[in-house]
């Protein structure tokens, strides 16, 4: 590799009289910190590399493509042009972690053709940000190539040393496992296959799912991800654990042989490198969101951020059931009785309970799930196409006069298509079930793809996936529908094209703290989450568990943070709709901490990343944007920590009233998890506080202007 560096600086610097060779190979960034530099090595094959100021960060890898229906295309490459431009402008976000976002970097274009027939042509294209790069290939229309069968995608990402990474195995049906933490070189995706907790799993190569984030010895920052992910293969990351390298794995199908069909012209996903000095840049940075296209629909006013409660964490706590009358008989085998069997959560009545609380403690939605008949026939079954229609209630459960008790009480409802991963079912019937919705005045949908995909043979981050979910945007978006959609295509940041992409799961969640095998989620789960999963987007993760033990329920599982935790993951873990998820008993039992679920925001003018450690820590600011009231939620792993704030993100010479709701004395995520103390302080910006959090605790503040 050094030789093939050197013969790149060479290059660089050489002044070529030939047409085909470019007049400047390589870009840095606004602030000149990072640079790429691209070359072709002397078998013609292209090749990056990434330098942070003097430190080579990503060493020569190369680029290029094989094909079912034609040779690869990685070698006997010539430059034919070149073009760098620069652009700097600041666009809005119509809901987000802030209002105004900077979009500034500079571009090289690299056009490349074959030197022999057939002269294929393709470009790369790099955008070079302050905080990390982005690049593409772009395929032209062009003679004697109206469609490609893309067998592999072979991009590389070359590291210069043993990066600490924070990693889940390159899955291609799930992200719903717990994050490792090893040196680069020893990942080992495989042993991670068979996993008792999971309903599918498929992890055929030694390989990562991205957002990856890796912590150098100098401090150095990395996250490899992909942007703007349309009419493509999801890509995993392989892993070279002995020469410490990356390259591109995409998902493929059981269906086809060849994993991502394209007809000319067409743009490839952008694949990522967030590049920082430290963790908190890393969630502060807006690349991913930067690489896709602006907002195609313009009017978005229909969807208003917002909190939640719902008919969700009582079914996995046993309580009750998203089925009317199903139960088990007495060998354990799941039975349709065809009567209520007196547990189904979605009637009338218990939503009704719901609005109700909703309406007292400032919480505009109630999410129903389990309300629509074919609950008892998709568990087990091979053949889920036609089990749901997303349209036909259970008997008691009377939609009409739901949705009219909620406008009554300012409440709105959040519609539930679980689709079994039966897709084809769930294609055929959008129009039918977002018309419903958009007669009753339902703005969101959670969707959910529990299973095998269908057609069989597909997998749930393969291509034809990929559609099938961007698709189902934009048919929702003719409706004024939001989509929040679990087991779902990882978040690429079309969040910004389509903004009624309004959160989606994507990882492992709350959920599993009430039933895993294994303890669930363990305190570090979350500050590595931050870390992690969130730079990719919005996570609806359904935070503010407040019977943390849950013993009536379920005396093996409990919740592995302390209450004050639950509370600081409204600001911490990002979403535009956030879920008070647990029981209305629970809530009305503790109406002290219960308050700052009621106060906190959803949406937000700026945020502030105060401090963090990757899988340790994290301290969180956020202004909201209708009050410019200031919340704050700091959390731990398993460590207790004191951390100092400084307050100076607050507007000069106001003065600001701080409730405070944290760990007390003797709090412990295990041993004593309820242990909350709350008090008041006056805070300025030139205020600093130390706050303790206990082991899995947190800190969560309301900072409210006077």
């Amino acid at each position: 590799m050094k030789n093939t560096y050197l013969y790149v600086i060479c290059m660089l610097l050489a002044v070529s009289c030939k047409k085909e060779t470019t007049r400047a190979t390589n870009v840095t960034s606004p602030n000149k910190v990072l640079k790429v530099a691209f070359g072709l090595n002397k078998e013609k094959q292209p090749f990056y590399l990434v330098k942070k100021e003097d430190k080579t960060v990503i060493d020569t890898s190369y680029l290029g493509f094989e094909f079912k229906n034609a040779k690869a295309l990685k070698h006997g490459l010539k430059i034919s042009s070149t073009k760098e431009t620069t652009f700097n402008e600041t666009w809005q976000m119509p809901w987000g972690e802030q209002l105004d976002v900077v979009n500034n970097y500079n571009e090289l274009k690299v056009d490349l053709e074959e030197e022999n027939e057939p002269n294929r042509k393709f470009s790369v294209v790099f955008k070079v940000y302050n905080d990390g790069i982005g690049f593409r290939y772009e395929f032209p229309k062009q003679q004697g190539v109206d469609e490609v069968l893309i067998t592999e995608e072979n991009t590389e990402f070359n590291l210069t040393e043993d990066y600490k990474t924070f990693w889940i195995p390159g899955d291609w049906d799930i992200y719903e496992h717990l994050y490792n933490t090893t040196s680069l070189s020893k990942i080992d995706a495989i042993a991670k296959a068979d996993h008792v907790n999971l309903a599918q799993t498929s992890i055929p190569n030694n390989a990562v799912n991205t957002p990856v984030t890796m912590v150098g010895k100098d401090g150095t920052h990395l996250s490899f991800h992909e942007a703007a992910l349309v009419d493509y293969s999801g890509m995993t990351l392989g892993v070279d654990t002995e020469n410490l390298g990356l390259k591109s794995i995409l998902v493929g199908s059981k269906r086809n042989d060849y994993k991502v069909k394209r007809k000319l012209p067409f743009n490839t996903p952008w694949r990522t490198i967030q590049i920082t000095n430290n963790a908190p840049d890393l969630i502060e940075s807006n690349l991913i969101v930067n690489l896709n296209e602006p907002n195609k629909l313009e009017d978005i006013s229909w969807f208003k951020p917002m909190k939640y409660t719902g008919v969700w964490w009582e079914m996995h706590l046993g309580k009750s059931s998203w089925s009317y009358g199903m139960t088990k008989d007495e060998k354990g085998k799941w039975v349709d009785t065809g009567k209520a069997h007196g547990k189904h959560g979605a009637t009338t009545e218990n939503v009704k309970r719901f609005i109700d609380f909703s309406a007292k403690n400032n919480i505009k939605g109630v999410l129903v799930e389990g309300w629509n008949t074919g609950w008892e026939h998709w568990i087990g079954f091979e053949d889920r196409e036609g089990v749901f229609d997303f349209v036909t209630p259970y008997p008691d459960y009377d939609l009409d006069e739901v949705v009219r008790y909620g406008k009554e009480k300012g409440v709105d409802i959040i519609m539930h298509h679980e689709t079994s991963a039966a897709t084809d079912t769930y294609t055929k019937q959008q129009d039918t079930a977002f018309a419903l919705m958009k007669k009753h005045g339902i703005h969101s949908v959670k969707t959910g793809y529990v299973g095998k995909i269908l057609p069989k043979g597909e997998f749930h981050h393969g291509q034809h996936m990929v559609n099938h979910y961007n698709n189902t945007v934009e048919k929702a978006a003719k409706y004024q529908v939001a989509i929040n959609a679990h087991e779902p295509i990882k978040a690429t940041g079309l969040r910004r094209t389509y903004p009624n992409t309004i959160s989606r799961e994507g990882l492992r969640g709350q959920e599993f703290n009430a039933w895993s095998s294994d303890g669930g989620n363990p305190p570090e789960h979350l500050p590595i989450v931050a870390f992690t999963r969130m730079l990719a987007g919005p996570i609806d993760f359904t935070p503010g568990i407040f019977n943390i033990k849950f013993d009536e329920y379920n005396k093996t599982n409990q919740v592995n943070t302390t209450l004050a935790q639950q509370l600081a993951l409204y600001v911490v873990i990002y979403s535009p709709i956030q879920m008070a998820a647990d029981l209305v008993e629970h809530y009305e039992a503790n109406p002290t901490a219960l308050q700052f679920i009621k106060d906190v925001g959803v949406d937000w003018i700026q945020t502030k990343v105060l401090n963090g450690e990757v899988g340790e820590y994290v301290t969180i600011a956020r202004e909201e944007r209708e009050t410019n009231n200031w919340f704050l939620g700091a959390i731990t792993d398993e460590n207790a920590r004191e951390l100092t704030i400084n307050f100076d993100f607050l507007e000069e010479g106001a003065t600001y009233k701080a409730t405070i709701y944290k760990d007390g004395e003797n709090a412990h995520w295990d041993t004593n998890p309820l242990d909350l103390v709350v008090e008041t302080k006056e805070v300025t910006n030139s205020t600093k506080m130390n706050l303790k959090l206990a082991a899995g605790g947190g800190v969560a503040m309301s900072i409210i202007k006077q």
